[in-house]
């Protein structure tokens, strides 16, 4: 009927971290110069280097900022 003053035992629900959108524009451009890289280099062009080259540029920055976003939303305080 009603409150007992006891506490349940079941621990608050913790919210899903959701990925930052820049994060997600960063996979979206790593991606797409996946895709170039392969259209490139099955075309004969050696630019497909540069797509390579931006498909890890990008990718790494997708790891940061999903990682920034992670850290943020557990409560620690970085940089």
């Amino acid at each position: 009927m009603g409150d007992t003053g006891r506490r349940s035992s079941v621990p608050p629900r913790k919210e899903p971290s959701f990925m930052p959108r820049i994060a997600l524009y960063t996979l979206a451009v790593c991606v797409l110069a996946v895709a170039a890289a392969v259209v490139s280099f099955a075309q004969g062009s050696w630019l497909g280097i540069v797509w390579v080259l931006l498909a890890g540029l990008s990718s790494n920055m997708t790891w940061y900022y999903v990682k920034r976003g992670k850290a943020a939303g557990s409560g620690s305080v970085s940089g």
